[in-house]
């Protein structure tokens, strides 16, 4: 007869008010859990709509895997739980207005990096803690439904603007999520929208790239336009990029719940003094190692300093000295 388990095997739980203190203790914003499983059929079918429409636009990599992305427990085979957390990284100190604009996540330090080694700290915690867990954390790198999973956490809801929304926080986090081979005590229960009838989201995106029935659309978004985007930006859409060159948080800066939001604590977050002074002339006149300078280890890497000119000069070309263009 095939021997019964013992009674360890068949009892450890995670605890999930330990996970949760262990992710205060490492400055998370927030922290839940959720049994792993494959998405819910409405959420998937959306997903493969929306990329059969192409509005990922040149983001290839987000039609592959996609069996693991709808699911996964193909992504990390045995995996039981899903830990989420959340970072907040709103600036306590911004570049000033009149000035050219960065989207607030990139005026620090790489958040990949920055999230990456919390996760990790975190994981290794609780390995030492559960002798038998095994898993894998992420941020941002792998076929994985980070919002939807979020949800599931009881982290927030998805506003119109696709962006996962914390009841009076807004939107100025990061996600990460652990993957784990346990299951917990208890998980968390999904929040209801709260955004009811508000579309100051949709309203505030000069480009139309928020659709309530389609979501975001990546050739329309100004955010993948100056960042993602490798080709030249269509005329249409470079003349609403002012003020700002890499990145766009208009839609984020428009959800009513981003007000009462505290300023990150996060020491890495924080920006250069040097990138808070520069003017439209430093902009202009911006070289590789100046570019280097200010963004060593930050996320505007992603853009590239080619990237970089290339949003630079188009703003130039549509919008001259900073006196000469729109408010």
């Amino acid at each position: 007869m095939p021997e019964h388990p013992s009674t360890q095997e068949t009892t450890q739980l995670l605890s999930a008010a330990h996970i949760k203190a262990e992710a205060r203790r490492l400055g998370f914003s927030a922290c839940g859990l959720s049994p792993a499983g494959a998405v819910a059929h409405s959420h998937a079918r959306f997903f493969r709509q929306w990329s059969d429409r192409g509005q990922q636009a040149d983001m290839h990599y987000m039609t592959r895997h996609t069996d693991k992305r709808l699911d996964p427990r193909l992504l990390v085979p045995g995996c039981r739980t899903i830990v989420c957390v959340a970072l907040n990284y709103r600036p306590a100190q911004t570049i000033p207005q009149g000035q050219l604009q960065l989207a607030w996540y990139a005026y620090g330090k790489d958040y990949h990096n920055v999230m990456r080694n919390k996760l990790r700290t975190l994981y290794d915690t609780l390995c030492q803690t559960y002798a038998r867990l095994s898993g894998r954390t992420f941020c941002d790198t792998a076929p994985l439904l980070e919002r939807y999973w979020a949800e599931q956490c009881g982290l927030g809801w998805t506003g119109r603007h696709t962006q996962l929304v914390a009841p009076e926080c807004g939107s100025a986090f990061f996600l990460g999520e652990l993957l784990l081979s346990l299951p917990a005590d208890s998980y968390d229960s999904p929040i209801p929208s709260q955004c009811g009838e508000c579309r100051r989201c949709i309203d505030a995106c000069p480009t139309k790239a928020i659709s309530i029935q389609n979501g975001l659309d990546a050739r329309r978004c100004l955010s993948y336009l100056t960042i993602e985007n490798r080709g030249e930006i269509p005329a249409t859409y470079a003349s609403k990029l002012y003020p700002y060159c890499y990145g766009c948080d208009r839609c984020l800066k428009a959800c009513p719940h981003l007000k009462a939001s505290p300023a990150t604590t996060e020491p890495d977050f924080a920006p250069k003094p040097e990138l808070l002074a520069m003017t439209w002339r430093n902009w202009m006149e911006l070289d590789e190692p100046h570019y280097q300078q200010l963004f060593s280890q930050s996320a505007v890497e992603r853009a590239g300093f080619q990237g970089l000119k290339r949003n630079l000069e188009a703003i130039a070309r549509n919008h001259g000295e900073p006196e000469d263009a729109p408010a």
